[in-house]
């Protein structure tokens, strides 16, 4: 199973995953509209946010995939 497929089996399975998704996205999507400089401190340490909250989901997103794989036990 190829990674795209497994990604998509997640989507239509679970949901810790579907929400997981959504929200990485909508921080991309909040990072995006936060780089118009000049920047104020509080879009500056809003956009440090962002980042951190966006890497935590994908790193549990990853974390999902991984226990999902065929083979792998948890």
């Amino acid at each position: 199973m190829t990674q795209d497929n497994l990604i998509e089996r997640l989507m239509a399975e679970n949901e810790e995953f579907r929400r997981l998704r959504s929200e990485h996205q909508q921080y991309e999507h909040e990072l995006e509209s936060l780089k118009t400089p000049p920047l104020s401190a509080d879009q500056q340490w809003r956009i440090s946010e962002l980042k951190k909250l966006k890497l935590m989901a994908k790193d549990r997103m990853e974390s999902i995939i991984r226990h999902t794989r065929p083979g792998v036990t948890a």
